[in-house]
This record gives C-alpha cells, structure tokens and sequence, in this order.
C-alpha cells in the first residue's frame, strides 16, 4: 500500500481575478448583444436589403463586432453587474 494520498487527476485551479471576471463578462454581454441584433434584422426582412449568402455573412460578422465593442464600451450595463455579483459571491 502506498503512503501517497489520493491521486487528483485535475489541475489545480488559479482563482480568478477580477479582470478575468469582467471580461468573461463582457463576452457573455457582446454574446447576448449579438443575438438581440440578428433577431432585430431577422424579423424586419434585413438591413442590407440583399439576402445572398455573402451578405449574410457580412452582416453576420459586422453584428458580432458591433455587440463586442458595444459590451466593452458598456453596453448595456449587464457586464458590470455580472462582475459585480460575482465578485460578491467569490468573498
């Protein structure tokens, strides 16, 4: 028998820091931006007017930057609150 404890087969976990929490927050926010905005053009027929695939491609990627850069810029707020409680909920 051996005298070694249990061998854990996971890797130690670094505890997150607060700049981790708020840019997985700001992902999930760009995330949720992005969905709101292809439901927008989805149901008004389209921005471009065009329905190709290239288009939809385009527009699909131009969606994703704008929800990305409007969650890093704030957003709609939802980030900081999400850092926020988790933040409260690591102490």
């Amino acid at each position: 028998m051996s005298p070694i404890g249990p061998v854990s087969s996971a890797p130690s976990r670094q505890p997150d820091t607060p700049a981790k929490v708020l840019d997985a927050a700001q992902q999930f926010e760009a995330l949720l931006l992005s969905q709101i905005l292809r439901a927008a053009r989805e149901s008004g027929g389209g921005w471009m007017g065009s329905k190709d695939s290239s288009a939809e491609c385009a527009t699909d990627y131009a969606e994703q930057q704008f929800a990305t850069v409007m969650a890093k810029q704030g957003g709609l707020g939802l980030a900081a609150l999400i850092a926020k409680g988790l933040e409260r909920a690591s102490k």
